[in-house]
């Protein structure tokens, strides 16, 4: 055994680890670039004023989910991919589900919202609630 290979004994599990680390680092980068945001804003500029915070959802919403998911999926995808040219969406999904509480929490819930609708429906009324000057917290009268 050379010198290399006692300094860096890897096993598949600490290789695909390290894979899904270097993920999880490009995904917070391209969340938190101008660009992204600017799209993710726009995006809600567009929709906010549809959703209300009732039990109810309107019909309207699974069409503004749908291409929420496939705006946003398809933008981080094609940045991934700009950065690891062997990435793969569906493989980092499946393995998202056995890391979840390794990622950060803003990577966390802005991923979540491309697979859980209340939390997406959750992020446009915070939305709609701050464009409209509104906050959560209730003056006791």
């Amino acid at each position: 055994m050379d010198a290399l290979e006692e300094s860096f004994p890897l096993s598949y599990s600490s290789v695909s680890d390290a894979e899904f680390d270097t993920v999880v680092g490009h995904l917070g980068d391209i969340i938190m670039d101008d660009e992204f945001q600017i799209l993710r804003r726009n995006f809600m500029d567009k929709y906010y004023q549809e959703f209300e915070d009732t039990e109810k959802n309107k019909f309207t919403y699974t069409s503004i989910f749908n291409e929420y998911i496939s705006l946003v999926e398809k933008y981080i995808e094609e940045q991934l991919l700009e950065q690891i040219p062997a990435f793969d969406m569906a493989a980092f999904t499946t393995t998202l589900q056995h890391h979840k509480d390794e990622v950060a929490g803003n990577i966390f819930d802005m991923l979540l919202t491309f697979t859980d609708f209340l939390a997406f429906k959750e992020m446009f009324l915070d939305y709609r609630a701050e464009k409209e000057g509104r906050n959560w917290t209730y003056a006791v009268g």
